[in-house]
């Protein structure tokens, strides 16, 4: 075993690091030595020219101690109906064993917490191989500071009937506090399994910040739900990061849901590294007040006869802003690519913003890629139609707006969530 990190001033983190293995001491110190070099990203750079950090680099964070108890009763309203299905949870970054279960695994299936993993030495292939440190600048932070998270391995051949939920709570106790869950799934040869990430705050939640990756691994011929749903506190901070590797005949299906966070972003990126691969990407975010919302999305074709459909939503209100870059990167190689990138933007005030950049870079002649993006209001004629037969103008308006929203959330196969997700939007739009 290796010494403990100390605490590095100039990250404005003070955090206490369990002991850990020799080969993640390495990894660690190389994410700290890169975190250190480049700092926090500014206006000057390309990737972060929208959505600047500056709450974030200008205050002085400390580690989330984790220390607080909560009851199961508190947790009911996050669970989509079935407090049965496997769930770990972490409370303001520490796993809990007495509010998780492990449900009805199959044999071989393994759910557990990463640091659980990491001392028996089963994560060692491929904790930190996919979300690489030089991607992002909190990418190399949280790989340097992480002190836990989810692990979660299904073998070969399995076909997992109920969905795993990886639970991150916050509770007032964590303001002022960082909290950088790290996750590893790996979905084995020919399996089937759905997964759900999903950030929530208790309470009147103080302003603390949330800097999270996980990483996916889909290997040949598997099927993979994977649902992400941030809904913390609106003064709090979420940066998060997601990083999947699709080997040959993998299915990823991804949905995330973006509605909580002062300021957020979730950076998505799969690589298809093997031919007949799918990628299907949906996201839909909800903005209000002074919230900034940001998604950046990149998918490397670099393999032939693959296809990626990607397809992201936003309700933007008030003062709010939103972000959207889409990036479809087609290597030489990958020949017969399909893939298609759609952006839309619904403003509901004149004062709010939304800046969107779909990108194609295609190096191959024999594909099929399109883009494109709109932002704009309701239709004024839907708007006349619905009036016209006698429905009201304000709930016309959420009619309207949440027929924008359903569009990505049926795209969600788990019943119990999409529902969930469906009385969120609703919730959020207003009485009807």
């Amino acid at each position: 075993m290796s010494r403990p990190y100390q605490d590095d001033t100039d990250t404005g983190i003070t955090t206490t690091m369990a002991e850990s293995p020799e080969w993640l001491d390495t990894l660690r110190r190389s994410a700290a030595e890169r975190f250190s070099a480049v700092g926090f990203p500014t206006s000057r750079d390309e990737e972060w020219r929208f959505t600047p950090v500056t709450p974030i680099a200008t205050t002085s964070w400390r580690d989330s101690t984790g220390s607080v108890r909560i009851s199961p009763q508190e947790l009911d309203p996050y669970l989509f109906g079935h407090p049965e299905w496997t769930k770990l949870v972490f409370v303001n970054g520490v796993y809990s064993p007495g509010l998780s279960s492990e449900g009805n695994l199959p044999e071989g299936v393994r759910v557990v917490s990463l640091a659980e993993a990491v001392l028996e030495g089963v994560a060692t292939d491929d904790l930190g191989r996919h979300a690489p440190i030089e991607s992002s600048p909190f990418t190399a932070l949280n790989t340097g500071r992480f002190r836990d998270g989810a692990f979660v391995q299904v073998p070969a051949g399995q076909d997992l009937q109920q969905p795993i939920h990886l639970l991150f709570v916050a509770t007032e106790e964590a303001g002022g506090s960082v909290i950088q869950p790290r996750n590893l799934l790996i979905v084995g040869r020919g399996s089937r399994a759905s997964v759900i990430e999903s950030y929530v705050a208790l309470g009147s939640a103080q302003s603390h910040w949330t800097n999270t990756v996980t990483e996916v691994v889909a290997e040949a011929n598997c099927w993979v739900e994977h649902t992400r749903i941030q809904r913390e506190g609106e003064r709090a901070y979420h940066i998060g990061g997601t990083y999947v590797s699709q080997q040959r005949d993998s299915h990823y299906r991804s949905f995330s849901l973006a509605m909580g966070g002062a300021l957020s972003r979730h950076n998505l990126q799969t690589r298809l590294t093997d031919e007949n691969v799918e990628a299907l990407l949906y996201g839909l975010y909800l903005t209000r007040g002074d919230q900034l919302v940001d998604n950046h999305t990149v998918i490397y074709h670099d393999q032939p006869n693959c296809r990626s459909w990607e397809v992201y939503k936003g309700i933007l209100e008030d003062r709010s802003r939103a972000v959207f870059n889409g990036k479809v990167f087609v290597r030489p190689e990958a020949q017969k690519t399909d893939a298609k990138q759609t952006n839309r933007n619904l403003l509901l005030s004149d004062r709010a913003r939304v800046d969107t950049k779909p990108q194609l870079e295609i190096f191959a002649d024999d594909v099929k890629c399109t883009h494109g993006a709109t932002v704009g209001q309701l239709d004024d004629l839907a708007l006349f139609y619905a009036r016209s037969r006698g429905v009201p103008a304000e709930k016309a308006q959420r009619l309207l707006t949440y027929a924008f929203a359903a569009e990505v959330i049926s795209e969600v196969a788990i019943q119990p969530v999409r529902a969930e997700l469906e009385r969120l939007v609703r919730e959020r739009l207003g009485p009807r």
